[in-house]
């Protein structure tokens, strides 16, 4: 994959389809219905390891140091590292990046920062090794982990109709498709307000998800994400709203349950997190004043309800 710049620009049918390829491993399987036996081919989401290097300059000498390894599924690397480095708050603008390429046969991104731009290594001090479950686990210390939100979320905006978030998860399982082929993938996913789909990605892991989706918007120019909403499969991890909150985001909608911690941030950070999102519930934890609801009545105070 040949250089790209700080701009890319939009992926084409072709593009699409060609990471949706590489994200799949082609395998047999014994399918067992019943009292029947087959053996039918089958599709694998594809998890390999990615190294992510930095190229910056260190006391006025250029280097060249891997910063992470993280296990995710192929696609969407380049933005995966950017979205990495940004939302680790090593990146703060799409200005500093000279060059995000791919080398190492495939297994590795290497983003360049611009001559004279120097870089914070300190908040990279991480084990050697990240799974695709949990990106936090390597993380030195919990502190390590608090990176500062740079965006300061506007108090009660935007708003979105509960009838908006509960079309959410439609909306997305209808987009995924790798997840239709293996059932298999986490997905992240950008919406407006009015439920539009802006963005999505999709990977074994949920923090590489939501890298490579931050990662496209930053280097698009897009971030912060102050009228974005977001949803995520899966549960709301604390390290799912430290992203969300670099990013500017609002609103993280869930179709899990978050941690307590994930609330405790949220909470400091004044971002909504809603959990459990269906076609029929929803549970919001924090900032409730986001999410507009039908207008209900407290049977026993006879006082109006904001959340049902």
């Amino acid at each position: 994959m040949r250089s790209q710049r700080a701009h890319p620009r939009r992926d084409s049918a072709r593009d699409v389809s060609n990471e949706i390829e590489t994200s799949l491993a082609a395998v047999r399987v014994h399918r067992i219905s019943g009292s029947e036996l087959a053996v039918q081919p089958d599709v694998l989401a594809v998890e390999e390891p990615l190294e992510i290097r930095l190229g910056c300059d260190v006391d006025g000498q250029r280097a060249h140091r891997a910063v992470s390894i993280t296990m995710r599924t192929p696609g969407h690397d380049l933005e995966l590292a950017v979205g990495f480095l940004f939302t680790e708050g090593i990146l703060t603008e799409p200005e500093q990046v000279e060059t995000v390429r791919s080398c190492g046969g495939g297994n590795v991104a290497r983003v360049d920062l611009r001559s004279g731009i120097g870089a914070d290594l300190a908040r990279l001090e991480r084990h050697s090794y990240v799974s695709s479950s949990c990106g936090v686990c390597g993380k030195a210390s919990l502190e390590a982990v608090r990176v500062s939100a740079r965006a300061r979320l506007r108090e009660g905006r935007p708003v979105v109709e509960a009838a908006v978030v509960h079309r959410l998860p439609e909306t997305l399982r209808s987009a995924q498709a790798v997840f239709a082929r293996t059932g298999g993938l986490h997905a992240a996913a950008l919406f407006d307000t009015g439920g539009n789909l802006l963005c999505l990605r999709e990977d074994v892991g949920r923090h590489n998800a939501l890298d490579k989706l931050i990662g496209a918007q930053f280097l698009a120019g897009r971030t912060p994400l102050l009228d974005g909403v977001l949803l995520v499969s899966g549960r709301v991890s604390f390290e799912l709203v430290q992203k969300a909150a670099v990013a500017g985001v609002p609103i993280l909608a869930a179709v899990g349950a978050p941690s307590s911690l994930a609330v405790d941030l949220a909470r400091e950070h004044r971002l909504t997190v809603v959990g459990f999102v269906r076609a029929d519930r929803l549970n919001v934890y924090t900032e409730a004043e986001r999410i507009r609801f039908p207008l209900s009545i407290d049977s026993e105070t006879r006082t109006p309800l904001s959340v049902v």
